[in-house]
């Protein structure tokens, strides 16, 4: 059995001693970002509403790649549940929390949203989800999907000293594969695929930002899905808030601010005691609350500036869509080292998936990952480029929206500077959250 362990969530190297102070950075960031806004400014927008639905239709027939994936969920069950408990040698924990929790939505929101086409899940619920027996209520709306990622989030963040193991990974998808069964049975795989299902709702929302457009709404080209607003309803952007959430969550107990934090909390709240799990709940909860409080105030304060007649929930549903390329940055961006230090874990765990300690199919068993791969100034440098790179992407997407929907060009325009507040903001405490643990300031005398 091959000596190493798996790298902690989003793991980083030896940190990297900054040429400059740290603020530098994030005014520079924030005065680019402010820059590009005063550019864009001045483009003229087609007033001409986007058509097309928030989730485009499942398709009806399942494909023979769907088919193979049952397949191989089946076996990847299998071999967590009677395979090696050793993490770093069983393929199952890599297959669910790196591959498909992590690197398929990140290629989903590059290429466009394939899923439906590959998705095991689709293929289940329409073989059992033929017609529906209930009505979904209506006041359910997305909650069930939305839920569901709370729970998934909390799988990865909270609860990960057991759902990082072999058979965790396996009963987690043994459950949810069963979830997801008796949902489509109940309400049909239609209804159930588009509203409840998570990663059916989940991967739509990353592909609007991909190249192909597979038969959803929108132009070609990378965020073509963007320029359609969300469904106007709290459950629904409730879901796409969570996608920003959910990163800066994770991002947040990375700092070291939050470990000294953890460090001065009374014995019955530290990592290992119960408390301590409610505390991360009721903080990821937080987080939801403040950040749906803190960019509804920006939309209303767009909606009272620029006049729109709009109410103030469909102004959120058109913004939000500006939201979904920072989400995307922040989460490849976080998540960029992570992926390649424990990306490294399949070489060793093609020769043996299930960890047997008999098969060496390709040689590389005792393959040992480099920590080292990437140096760390790399991926700073990395980092600072993507945040500004797509928050300038939410400034044009959100300008498009606004000259869309304000009475005039002159009021459009007016109504996107309290956003672009917002913008620069962001950007500012996204790169701060980033650096804190892979930098450190000073200059090397």
């Amino acid at each position: 059995m091959i000596a190493m362990m798996l790298a902690p969530l989003h793991a980083f190297g030896a940190r990297y001693d900054l040429p400059a102070p740290l603020y530098l950075f994030l005014i520079g960031a924030g005065a680019v970002v402010f820059i590009s806004f005063l550019l864009v400014l001045q483009r003229p927008v087609v007033r001409v509403q986007p058509e097309g639905e928030d989730l485009p239709p499942v398709p009806r027939t399942p494909s023979w790649p769907g088919w193979l994936m049952v397949l191989v969920t089946l076996i990847l069950v299998a071999g967590g549940l009677f395979g090696s408990q050793s993490t770093p040698d069983n393929v199952v924990v890599t297959a669910v929390w790196l591959v498909f929790w992590i690197a398929v939505p990140i290629s989903i929101a590059v290429f466009g949203n394939y899923w439906p086409y590959v998705s095991p899940l689709n293929v289940v619920a329409s073989l059992v989800g033929r017609e529906a027996r209930l009505r979904w209520p209506r006041s359910w709306g997305y909650w069930p999907a939305t839920i569901l990622f709370f729970l998934f989030a909390c799988g990865e963040l909270v609860f990960n000293g057991v759902t990082t193991t072999p058979a965790g990974a396996a009963q987690v998808l043994l459950a949810y594969g069963i979830l997801n069964a008796v949902m489509a049975a109940l309400f049909g795989a239609e209804t159930w695929l588009r509203r409840g299902e998570v990663f059916s709702v989940l991967f739509a929302t990353w592909g609007r930002l991909g190249f192909f457009r597979f038969g959803a709404p929108g132009r070609p080209g990378f965020f073509g899905g963007l320029t359609r607003p969300f469904e106007a309803s709290v459950s629904r952007l409730t879901f796409v808030l969570m996608l920003l959430v959910s990163v800066s969550f994770d991002g947040l107990l990375a700092t070291p601010a939050w470990k000294n934090a953890v460090n001065q909390l009374p014995e019955s709240l530290k990592p290992g005691a119960p408390g301590y799990t409610v505390l991360l709940l009721a903080v990821f909860v937080a987080l939801v609350v403040v950040i749906w409080g803190l960019f509804a105030g920006f939309a209303a304060a767009v909606r009272a500036v620029g006049h729109l007649d709009e109410p103030l929930l469909q102004v959120v549903a058109g913004l939000i869509p500006s939201l979904v390329p920072i989400a995307f940055g922040y989460l490849l961006a976080h998540n960029f080292d992570y992926l390649a230090i424990n990306g490294q874990l399949l070489i060793h765990q093609a020769s043996d998936p299930f960890g047997s300690g008999t098969l060496n199919l390709f040689g590389t068993v005792n393959y040992e990952p480099n920590r080292n791969l990437i140096p760390t100034a790399f991926v700073w440098y990395f980092e600072i480029v993507l945040i500004i790179g797509v928050h300038i992407a939410a400034v044009v997407l959100a300008h498009g929206y606004l000259g869309r929907t304000a009475r005039t060009e002159s009021q459009g325009r007016r109504a996107e500077w309290p956003w672009i507040a917002a913008m620069v903001g962001y950007t500012m405490s996204s790169l701060w959250l980033l650096a804190q643990p892979i930098v450190q300031e000073g200059v090397k005398g």
